[in-house]
Formats: structure tokens, sequence, C-alpha cells
């Protein structure tokens, strides 16, 4: 059995000390631990309260996830929660530490709960497609009330020991030596005589709540806008219904139980299991060991305070790093920050960040005209026109004025990060730095290696990833990366889509449907389609020259149809809208494209839409897997998660490819193929996994 619990007495307290490290998670030793420990101090008579803690930096970090789907050994969780509950004498949750999922349930079947200012509690459960499924729902509303329990389990975020005192989850917050200041609580508890306050048996807040259906129509909207396409919040929603709706506490745990196991067998939660254990696989580089030296970053430049260059410097001042931010002239250094102040005066507004929080980030936040002052800088990033040649003028000035050892990065989309680094006489200490706009809100970084960084610029970069609060992932030098070559395709396939019979309303759509926050030409009009016509326009291209897929939106900006930024382009928007409206005349549009250049329409099925989307990416995909641009499956399922608003509930574009079977996508690439041309020549890894009957997780 894996974990224990050590028994001990202190006086007139028997204290159970969980031992499972590193974080304590309910294993079978656990679980035989505390139903072992409850039935000594049960036995005992000279012990009057039981106090239980954890070893190390966890109280219960939940449930011990390598057990899920096993032959559980040992006492079940219930039947702990049961001794905890029945227990004559008074039991003291000492939540030193992490209190997660049945971690938290635990502490909930104890009549008394403290904890350390520190230590965080939550039900992250809705994470995984779950729900808590030991009494979380029933017994938090009849703690705390209904609608401050839904926005807790809800969210899934956990909160520190003072915030959970005042929702009044816990009874008290100890500071200073912590065991020592729970016993020292315990004992105040026997002295007064404190009495047995099962949650089970006190439906009050909750029954208070019945009746009150506008909590659970608020609690649906939000989940609706915040887990677009989740099944779980539903299932949650319904279960604390029962708590509200039941004094007989048995009838809302069969509830639960049911829906739980709902739960349990939807394709989400195996889906959100696998971006969970995902998001901690992509920080292992198989060549960069764990032991590799870092650099410290104390201090941080960045080139360019535009949207990206602005963004990626409040990235440096959220994580209290300072940073220098570069701008051609005075005008425009002005203008980037003051749209940095306004951002956070934003969240300032929305009660997200104090005033205080506000100066002190700017106070972190410096302006220069002159690359000199970054001569001091553990790390610059050049966040400037995607253009090559532009870009390697950057790095010869960072050549001339960074100190030895200085990371030099590039924020580039997809140019030859090589390239940039042959201009210096250091390419070891250069990396792409690929964030993804808007860079302070979006969770993505795109680290991209060149052919001479070496590992201790990758692990440093890895590692600051993490702290700016962004999830890194390693791509390999190649036009595009991983996220944006694997785009290529699937913008393609929507531009040929459109002249072949479907319309730009149709195909986002369907691509909506399937769960993404928008379709390919939503997010055109939201870029600007302006920017690949003023690009072909500046490089010489002939009218005749320009790919069939992008001549309907020449035409658009020809018409002055930009997309948002003037409210036309694929569709129209009305002023301070962000929702577009399907035009007549851009169908009419596409119609006679298809025409001139001699394409005979038909009707497309949602079916066809979604395929060829999905698959042009799934395709490319392999081929980014076989070139060894990205290390694993499951680094290109968190880009397109994290960077491209792939929905989550799929687990990612080449976990939900394993899903429908890459057999099944081959023959549909090889009809394609048929009918489309080489475009669609199968990935010899897709067909080779394919013919194998393997996926691409087994690689």
């Amino acid at each position: 059995m894996k974990g224990t619990v050590h028994y001990s007495t202190d006086g007139e307290l028997a204290v159970l000390r969980i031992d499972n490290p590193p974080v304590n998670p309910l294993s079978s030793g656990v679980r035989q631990g505390l139903s072992d420990g409850l039935e000594k101090a049960l036995a005992d008579d000279s012990v009057k309260a039981i106090v239980m803690y954890g070893e190390g930096r966890a109280f219960i970090a939940g449930a011990d996830i390598s057990e899920f789907g096993g032959k559980p050994e040992g006492p079940s969780l219930h039947a702990c929660l049961q001794m905890m509950e029945q227990s004559p004498k008074i039991v003291v949750a000492a939540i030193n530490g992490t209190a997660f999922g049945g971690g938290l349930e635990v502490a909930l079947c104890a009549d008394y709960r403290v904890a350390a200012p520190s230590a965080p509690v939550g039900l992250p459960e809705v994470k995984l497609g779950l729900l808590p499924g030991a009494g979380g729902t029933q017994r938090l509303p009849r703690l705390i009330g209904a609608e401050k329990a839904l926005a807790f389990i809800l969210s899934g975020d956990p909160i520190p020991g003072p915030k959970a005192k005042e929702l009044g989850i816990v009874d008290d917050v100890i500071e200073g030596d912590f065991i020592k200041g729970a016993l020292d609580w315990a004992r105040q508890q026997v002295a007064k005589g404190a009495p047995k306050r099962r949650i089970r048996d006190d439906s009050g807040k909750a029954a208070a709540d019945r009746g009150n259906d506008e909590i659970f129509a608020e609690a649906r909207r939000s989940a609706a806008q915040k887990m677009r396409g989740r099944f779980a919040p539903e299932m949650i929603i319904q279960c604390v219904e029962a708590a509200v709706n039941h004094d007989d506490f048995d009838a809302g745990m069969k509830v639960e139980a049911d829906n739980f196991r709902k739960c349990l067998e939807h394709p989400q939660r195996e889906a959100l299991i696998h971006m969970f254990f995902a998001e901690r696989e992509v920080a292992k580089i198989p060549d960069v060991p764990k032991d590799t030296p870092v650099k410290p970053i104390a201090s941080a430049g960045v080139v360019g305070c535009g949207t990206m260059g602005g963004g990626i410097t409040m990235c440096f001042a959220n994580a209290g790093i300072p940073v220098t931010v570069l701008e051609m002239d005075d005008k425009a250094l002005e203008r980037g920050l003051g749209v940095i102040r306004k951002n956070y005066q934003r969240m300032v507004d929305r009660g997200r960040l104090s005033a205080d929080a506000l100066e002190k980030r700017m106070g972190l936040i410096s302006g220069s005209l002159d690359y000199a002052d970054f001569g001091a800088a553990d790390v610059v990033v050049e966040a400037v026109y995607e253009n090559l040649d532009v870009k390697k003028e950057v790095f010869k000035k960072f050549e001339a004025v960074c100190k030895p050892g200085a990371i030099l990065a590039s924020n580039t989309s997809g140019l030859d990060l090589d390239a940039m680094a042959n201009v210096t006489t250091r390419p070891e200490d250069v990396i792409g730095m690929h964030f993804f706009s808007p860079a302070n809100i979006m969770r993505l970084l795109e680290v991209v290696r060149g052919e001479k960084t070496s590992k201790s610029t990758i692990a440093t970069v890895m590692q600051l990833g993490k702290k700016l609060g962004k999830v890194a992932v390693l791509s390999g030098n190649a036009p595009g990366f991983i996220g944006n070559r694997m785009l290529a395709g699937y913008t393609r396939q929507a531009g040929e889509i459109i002249l072949q019979g479907a319309t730009p309303y149709q195909v986002d759509k369907v691509i909506g449907a399937f769960g993404m926050p928008m379709g390919p030409f939503q997010m055109h009009d939201l870029v600007g389609l302006d920017l690949g016509w003023r690009a072909r326009k500046l490089s010489g291209m002939k009218p005749e020259d320009v790919p069939i897929t992008a001549r309907v939106a020449d035409k658009l900006c020809e018409l002055e149809r930009f997309g948002q930024k003037n409210g036309r382009g694929f569709y129209i928007y009305a002023e301070g809208s962000r929702a577009g409206q399907p035009d007549p005349e851009v169908v009419k549009l596409v119609e006679e494209t298809s025409a001139e250049l001699g394409i005979k329409r038909r009707e497309i099925s949602d079916e066809e839409v979604k395929k060829r989307c999905l698959y042009a990416l799934i395709n490319e995909g392999a081929r980014i897997l076989e070139d060894g641009i990205a290390i694993r499956s499951c680094d290109i399922d968190i880009v397109y998660i994290n960077g491209y608003g792939f929905p989550e509930v799929t687990g990612g574009p080449m976990f939900w490819a394993d899903q429908q079977g890459l057999s099944n996508i081959y023959q549909d690439i090889l009809k394609f193929r048929e009918e489309y041309g080489d475009f669609w020549q199968p990935a010899p890894l897709l067909e080779k996994l394919a013919k194998e009957g393997k996926t691409f997780a087994s690689l």
C-alpha cells in the first residue's frame, strides 16, 4: 500500500500525521492509516479530540489519480469519512498546506477546520471533467450556501486560508508555528466543551436557498460562458440543486454518486485528464536534464511597445521582473506606456487588481529610446515587425550592447531563428520566445530552439515561462514552428471550401459547433484582412499570382472591407460590437470568384467541412512529429489548446485524432487526395500508425 498515517498522542489529543510524499494524495495506505488511526483514538478513553494534518507542504492534495480504474485496496474513502463523521469525539482538520479535491472533502467531514495563511484549498475536479465525489457538492452548500458553493466548485480555482475563512469554509487561520497553534486551538475546543458539528446534519443554509431558482440559472449562464461545451458543470449544478432541495443528506449523495459516474464515463473526462498530464509532460526536454544550470533572470528588456511588445512588457512586470521597453521615438513610447497603464486600469476597474498593485507594476517598467539601456538586462526580447531583415538588425544591436550570457530572444511567429542567431557571435544565447496575442493574457509560450541554442538557455527560458505564468512548449526551428505551420493548411482548406460551394458562414458555424471560439473567417476579420493584402502588394505580386484561397479576401480589401477594424470584412459589425452579421454581398462575391476561376460549386456537407479543416491540421501535425519539430504529440495538443482555441474537451488535435481512429482519418485523407490533389498526400507517420493500428500517443 502506498502512503501511511503516523499516530501519536499529545495529552488529550490524538494526532494523525498523513505521510505520502510529495503531496499526500489519498492513496490506499493513507485511507488505511486514517481508518486505523481513528479506530485507535476512539478506543482510547484519555483522548478527547482528534487532530489530523499533513507532513510537508500539503494537507491532502486529492485523490491518487494513478489508482483510477484499478482495483481499490484497503478501506474506501467514503468509509473513512463516515468514521470521521460518526466519531463521538471532535475531529479537527489542521490544513497545513494544499487541500485539494478529496483532501478538502476530508476536511469537510471534520467538526472543525483551521488553516495556515498560505494553505490553498480548492475543489479542482471540474477541470478534469469530474465533480467532487466524496460529498463536496452536498456538504459545501450546507456550510456556506448554494451561491458561494457553486462559484467555488465551478471555478475549480484554489483560494488561500484567509479567503477560505471569509467564505466560511474554515473556522480559523493560525499564524506562526502552525502545528503548535493548531494543537493549542484543538485543546481550547476541548476545554470549552465544543460540541460535535456534523455538516451533513445542518441543512439550514442550503434550505434557505430553496425556491431561489435564479441562483442556479445564473450558475448555468456563467458556466455556458466560461466553460463552453463542458459536461461536468451541469452535473455539478444538479448536485448542488439536490443539496438545496433535499433535507435528506443521503438522497443528495445518491445524486452526487450518479452524476459522478456519468462524468467518469464521459469522453471529456479522459480528454481533460490527458491535458492535465500533458501540461506537466511538456516541461520535460529529453536532452536537457533537470539539473541543467539556469541563468538568473533579474531584469529584462523588450524592443517595441506596440500590441505585442506592450503585452510582453506586462508579462515581465506581472512576474515582478523589472523591464525596460524601447521604442523608436517619444511619441510611440508614450502611446505604448499609456496603453499598458489603461490595460492595468481596466483590471483595477474590474476588481482584479488593486490600485497599489497597478502603481507597483508600472514602477517596474521603464521606457527608453536607446539600446544601450539593455546593457544590464538578463534577457531581451524583440517584438518588432515580422520581417527577417528588420529582426536581424535588432540582433546586431543586441550583440553590441548586451552583457555576456544575456539571453537574446525573438518573438517571431515563424521566421528563421538561426538566421537571427548567425548575425551574433553568441548563437548559444539566442532563442525564440513566441508569445500569443494578447501576450499578457494568453497562456502559451512557444519556445524555439535554434541549431546552436545552449541547453542552459533552453532550461532558463522554460523556467522563465513558468514564472511568467505561461505554459511553455519547446519547438524546433522550422517555418511557422508548431502552431502556425499547422494553421496554414487549416486556413487553406477553409479558403478552398468556400470556392467549391460552402459559404464563409457555414464554415465558421461548423468550426464553432466543434468548439473553437471562432471560425477561420471570423479569425481573419479579427486579425485584419488587409495585413496579407498589403504584404502581397508590397512584394509586387500580380493579381493572377495571388493564391486562389486569398482571392476573396483581397477583393474585400479592394472594397475597403478590412475586418473588425473598420466594421466590414467577411462580416458586418455594428459600431462597438465584435459580433459580426453575415452579408449576402460577400456570398455573391465568393460565387463570382468561383466562376472566374472555373470552379463548379456544389453543396458541401457540414461533416466534410469539419473533416477537411481539422484533418489538414492533423496531417501536418504528423509531419511536425516526424520532422522532430515537436517532441511529443501532447506538445502539439498543448500548443493548439492554449494558443489557438482548440477545445479543451477534445484533448487537443492529436488526442482527438487518436479518439477518431487514425485508420479512419487516413482513409478519408486518401479520398480527399483523389478528389482534391496532392495537398492531401498523407504524412508518412500517419500512414504508418494507421496501418499498424497505433496512435500518436503511442510514440
